[in-house]
């Protein structure tokens, strides 16, 4: 069933529970590791065919959906926000957005005029997968964006961001605001290149208490979700270390909430409201640990789940680099044979 992943968002019957993993295209991938011998990581993601090359390549493991390669940072450049990706720091902000004067200046473009390229890989993808393989598109979402561009790259603290966010609370609204308006832009921009469904990542979203979730982020997050639902495709909404944000989450939107392994999924399930769909969680670590432990506890989370429709398998954040490839694939294959209890 090639659109089993679909009808899991949309918490219709499927014959097993289909599965997909964030980051699985790669560098735990010796195939992308080779094209990276060639190309750098943004000139991959700005030349369509390479795009398509590396999304593409994890679909032999037996996954259920392809996610477009692409990265979440891209729409900070055209905004006005140039970066680089630095060897050992990750992302590099070259100009930090920390007062009204930058943000003001911050812009918000249409997607084919500043992300063209990316709706182009999406054609490219969709011709090559049709009838084969749903494509899953993707943005940042405002908070973990904005924590970037204020940091200016990874932070352990977000200590710029949230003395913005409570200093200048306003600014900080501006600059969320228009984060979110080219984010929905772009989702819906993507909807239209032909994505069956689209994933927004909050990555860094647990750092804020509920307090601050639901005052400065939910309601840039609703403005996005609800949106985008209305175009009619399955809208998965995710974040990381989001145990006390869950229902939060859920009211600002999505069709499907995904979840990190710090809550089991049935607990997790059950708060959020069997009226959605969710998607989880396994501790990415696990696929690095021996792989009957690592069945074990794919088995434990398919239990949680309690055989009813609307679980999408995936893990908790993204694969890790030192994930052997082959191990990614022996979990597939759990996942595709488990049955649940009284199954036929």
């Amino acid at each position: 069933m090639f659109d089993r992943f679909l009808r899991a968002c949309r918490r219709e019957a499927t014959d097993v529970t289909p599965v997909w993993f964030m980051r699985q295209a790669g560098r735990y991938m010796a195939e992308y590791r080779a094209l990276r011998e060639k190309h750098t990581l943004l000139e991959i993601c700005k030349t369509p065919e390479l795009a398509l090359e590396v999304t593409l390549q994890p679909l032999r493991l037996g996954v259920d959906a392809a996610i477009l390669f692409a990265d979440i940072l891209l729409p900070l450049e055209p905004m006005g926000a140039p970066f680089s990706f630095e060897k050992g720091e990750g992302p590099v902000i070259h100009e930090p957005v920390r007062d009204r004067a930058a943000i003001d200046r911050m812009r918000v473009f249409e997607p084919e005029e500043g992300l063209g390229y990316v709706l182009e890989a999406i054609r490219l993808i969709r011709r090559e997968l049709d009838g084969k393989t749903p494509l899953i598109g993707f943005a940042g979402a405002p908070f973990t964006m904005a924590s970037y561009l204020v940091e200016g790259g990874k932070s352990s603290d977000y200590f710029r961001t949230k003395q913005l966010m409570w200093g200048d609370p306003e600014s900080f609204s501006l600059l969320m605001s228009k984060i979110s308006e080219v984010v929905r832009r772009y989702l819906h921009a993507q909807v239209e290149a032909g994505a069956q469904a689209v994933q927004l990542f909050d990555s860094w979203i647990g750092a804020l208490s509920p307090e601050d979730y639901r005052t400065h982020v939910a309601p840039h997050v609703k403005n996005i979700l609800q949106s985008i639902e209305k175009t009619g495709v399955p809208v998965i909404h995710f974040g990381t270390n989001t145990s006390t944000l869950l229902e939060a989450q859920r009211d600002c939107g999505g069709t499907v909430i995904g979840v990190d392994w710090r809550l089991p999924l049935g607990e997790a399930w059950k708060r959020i409201g069997y009226d959605h769909a969710i998607q989880g969680n396994l501790d990415p670590l696990l696929l690095c640990a021996p792989r009957d432990v690592a069945a074990a506890r794919a088995r434990a989370v398919l239990a949680e789940a309690a055989g009813r429709p609307g679980h999408i398998f995936n893990l908790g954040h993204g694969i890790v680099p030192q994930t052997p490839v082959d191990n990614v694939k022996a979990l597939v294959d759990v996942i595709h044979a488990y049955r649940h209890e009284g199954a036929a």
